[in-house]
């Protein structure tokens, strides 16, 4: 097993490669700020009904086509193990005939899942959806048909969020924590953050940044930057001690000691836009990446991929 370690020498260029994936990743929406006031009139569930229609195509064989230009999320769903896209036109649950919207149009820059049908999202409404611009955090227990505000209606647009048995951790230009969802406190961090990731007891906490990750193993109070872990893009757990990276160039890492080392086991094809791992009930990980090409899957800790569906 090769350690991949980050040549100094070539850091400037591959950081330069990590802040334009970023500047790409982002979605801006021309709606204004809401005026703070009109926030308290957004506190209910809001609807969506299921729609077949999607951009997206499936052929059957290859990979499936996007629903959206823009993925930000993948996971999958606890509940019934499916792939599920957060997008800049909602949220894709993956059936056979393809991609299948659930819910309704919300761009979700922020996505993860805490358990089976209960996701946490962030972002910005879409047209006639009754939400504020921002959405700050928000909450489905219904795999994504509705959702309730929670907090920072107005306020937070989180472009990078994970949850944990200890809470929820998300990134809106300054890094918070909060246990409950509703209250928050501010985590300070050596790096600015791109990606956060968290073990599933929230105990140890990742960032990725341009200087590379940082690592905290007491939920955030204390940080030291991985000088020998590669430059990666995204990060995800898949169990207490596995976590998985992909580089801004597509080359897949893994950890198997909580992020506090990692080994090179391949590659992928394309720009990634999100990755997702999770333990399967025979205890191996499987390990999503999505790329302009489409969504691929790994079985094989992240040596070899297979278009989804296959």
């Amino acid at each position: 097993m090769t350690t991949l370690s980050r040549p100094r020498i070539r850091v400037p260029l591959r950081a330069a490669t990590l802040s334009a994936a970023l500047l790409l990743a982002g979605c801006s929406s021309a709606e204004p700020a809401v005026d703070p006031a009109a926030v308290e009139q957004h506190g209910g569930d809001v609807e969506g009904g299921e729609s077949q229609h999607s951009e997206g195509q499936h052929d059957g064989g290859d990979a499936v086509t996007l629903p959206s230009a823009h993925v930000h999320g993948v996971a999958v769903n606890p509940a019934d193990g499916q792939v599920h896209l957060a997008t800049h036109d909602g949220l894709f649950r993956f059936e056979e005939s393809g991609p299948v919207r659930v819910g309704p149009v919300i761009d979700l820059m922020g996505f993860t899942v805490a358990g089976p049908d209960h996701f946490y999202a962030s972002g910005h409404p879409g047209p006639g959806v009754d939400l504020p611009q921002p959405v700050g955090l928000i909450e489905t227990t219904d795999g994504g048909r509705t959702w309730q505000a929670l907090s920072r209606q107005g306020e937070s647009d989180f472009h990078a969020l994970a949850a944990s048995a200890g809470g929820v951790v998300g990134f809106d230009g300054t890094l918070r924590f909060s246990s409950d969802g509703t209250t928050w406190n501010v985590l300070q961090t050596p790096v600015k953050p791109y990606a956060v990731a968290a073990s599933p007891d929230g105990a140890v906490l990742l960032v990725t940044s341009e200087a590379g990750p940082a690592r905290s193993t007491d939920a955030g109070i204390t940080w030291s930057v991985l000088q020998e872990a590669p430059l990666l893009q995204l990060v995800d757990w898949a169990d207490g001690a596995t976590v998985a990276g992909v580089s801004p160039e597509g080359t897949v890492a893994m950890s198997t000691d909580a992020g506090a080392t990692w080994s090179v086991r391949g590659r992928v094809t394309g720009a990634p836009q999100a990755v997702g791992a999770d333990l399967q009930p025979d205890g191996s990980m499987r390990l999503l990446v999505v790329t302009e090409e489409g969504v691929h899957e790994s079985r094989d800790g992240g040596a070899s991929f297979s278009p989804v569906p296959l």
